[in-house]
């Protein structure tokens, strides 16, 4: 493990933030940017000119964490700048040119699930942003934007939004910048060419007229119409006016040399095999039968607490422990408990914490699918692979179920309706469709189960797992699967099972997460970006950058 002083801890609150100020007015809450030049998460750069650096994406997740849940009374976000003239310049190019390839693209990964989250909430929890741009932006600052439902741009004369990676750097926009450019604001191709070869930018009239901003707006009427708009926004809204939010309490966690600890997830590492066994774990009591018990247990409540620690140990891990790339995942407790859970979610799944749950975990079982890990899956004696938490297995790469019937706790697993749509990919399929290609026949036969607790055969016989092993075989088989995986290059491995993963249906998301994979783990890797001459290497040192011409 890194060592612990280095270790990134993705747990912050308010009070911690060194980069944002976030402040509520009714309806409308204001995520005010204004980056520390000396905060940096990491030594060796200053944050000038409000660019920002992981650590300025954990506070801002964390914000929006709090806005879903401690403010439902908000329906409209505001982001914007506490800086003269300028929004945000984008990702801190110094702190690119010091930081390893993993650390990039890791940088990026998060980056990209911050701003496709936002997406998420303005399409499933009624929570609408727009990006109030005060000054000049840039680079990430601009995929901020474009992460927005609506983009006001001061027309100031100077002011303008720009993606200069190419001709500036020699890499492209890492957090999605080319994809929503087209398939989102619907950019048109010629003019989108112009748009990421200009250093400069675009402003004003332009701008708008290539629909790279929604409207321009004086200096002296720039407030008071983003004012405007917010609570014009906010009206189609139906997030709730006299709710009580629940509080985010902070998450407990212990941390040793080789393992995690949570209340109901634990990871265990064995560096020799560089693997990781997850073991989730089930609701230890009923849940609550209605929402004034839900709301009095808080962050406490087993669906609000398992998402936050899970997603926590994702990103720990996805961070903090670069060789370990095979996870486990295993469960322990009932599922019976976690069936009720899922019950109850699905019962008031139109109550705005519900809903707020129910995206959370989306959120972070889709954290899985496209983390760079192979995943398995191990269904054996004693196991609760039932709804929410059978998603795990539907998102690992192959799954395990012990045949041995004979055991007093004989594995089995459960299918609800939460798995049939509710936690969908982020190419909108949910897992089980992605399973079987959206086959009516197997699809069919699986929704047929719910209600059932399924045996290994049967599990096996429906598709749902990968293979069904007896207790003779187990131990064996299991060893030899993770021994060959752990022979694989890691390189091609990522390759493969992002590909595997997404096969089929394409969205918006899928092409950025791909096109992140594929484009800029390569360009990252270049000469011409990262070599000595590079363009990424040379930012600010006053020399020109070297390229090689080949186009190949």
């Amino acid at each position: 493990m890194t060592a612990a002083s280095s270790l990134v801890d993705f747990r912050t609150d308010p009070s911690q933030y060194k980069h944002w100020a976030l402040s509520f007015d009714g309806e409308v809450a204001t995520l005010a940017m204004d980056v520390s030049e000396d905060g940096g998460i990491r030594p060796g750069y200053k944050l000038k000119l409000n660019s920002y650096d992981l650590g300025v994406d954990i506070e801002l997740h964390d914000a929006l964490q709090r806005i879903r849940f401690e403010h439902p009374e908000v329906r409209t976000v505001v982001v914007t700048s506490l800086k003269d003239r300028i929004f945000c310049s984008g990702a801190n190019i110094f702190m690119l040119g010091l930081s390893t390839h993993a650390w990039k693209v890791n940088f990026c990964k998060f980056t990209n699930e911050t701003r496709n989250g936002m997406e998420d909430s303005s399409r499933h929890s009624g929570l609408k942003f727009i990006a109030a741009l005060n000054g000049a932006c840039a680079g990430g600052g601009y995929e901020l934007a474009l992460a927005c439902d609506e983009i006001l741009l001061i027309d100031d004369r100077s002011s303008a939004v720009a993606l200069p990676e190419v001709p500036l750097l020699g890499v492209l926009p890492g957090t999605g910048g080319l994809t929503r450019v087209t398939d989102k604001r619907k950019v048109r191709h010629d003019y989108a060419d112009i748009f990421c070869t200009l250093v400069e930018g675009v402003r004003g009239q332009r701008a708008k007229d290539w629909r790279l901003v929604d409207d321009i707006i004086k200096p002296a009427q720039f407030q008071e119409q983003v004012a405007k708009r917010a609570v014009e926004w906010a009206a189609q809204s139906d997030r709730p006016a006299g709710e009580q939010g629940v509080s985010l309490t902070p998450l407990q966690r212990l941390i040793g040399d080789n393992d995690v600890e949570y209340n109901y997830v634990q990871v265990q590492i064995d560096r020799e095999k560089r693997s990781a066994t997850w073991t989730l774990r089930s609701p230890e009591a009923p849940t609550p039968q209605d929402i004034n018990g839900i709301q009095a247990q808080g962050a406490s409540w087993w669906p609000i607490q398992f998402a936050r620690e899970l997603d926590d140990a994702i990103l720990h891990m996805r961070t903090n422990e670069l060789d370990v790339g095979t996870w486990i995942f295993k469960t322990s407790g009932s599922a019976a408990l976690v069936l009720g859970v899922d019950e109850v979610l699905e019962r008031f799944a139109d109550n705005w914490l519900v809903r707020e749950t129910l995206g959370m975990l989306r959120r972070t079982l889709a954290r899985l699918d496209v983390s760079s890990r192979s995943l398995f899956a191990l269904i054996d004696s004693g196991s609760c692979f039932a709804g929410t938490l059978f998603e795990v297995a539907l998102a690992c790469d192959r799954s395990y179920i012990l045949d041995d019937a004979e055991s007093p706790q004989a594995a089995h697993i459960a299918l609800n309706g939460l798995n049939f749509g509710h936690y969908p990919m982020v190419n909108g399929q949910s897992r089980i469709d992605r399973r079987f290609y959206e086959e009516a026949g197997p699809v069919s036969a699986a929704r047929g189960a719910i209600g059932s607790l399924l045996s290994a055969s049967e599990a096996e016989a429906l598709g749902l797992v990968t293979f069904s092993l007896d207790s003779i075989d187990w131990d064996d088989e299991i060893r030899i699967a993770l021994e060959e995986r752990r022979a694989l290059s890691p390189d091609a491995l990522t390759g493969l099972e992002a590909n595997l993963r997404f096969g089929g249906t394409e969205t918006m998301e899928t092409r950025i997460f791909g096109r992140l994979t594929a484009w800029q783990n390569w360009i990252f890797n270049r000469p011409n970006a990262a070599g000595e001459k590079g363009a990424l290497t040379l930012y600010g040192k006053g020399e020109q950058a070297s390229f090689d011409w080949n186009r190949v």
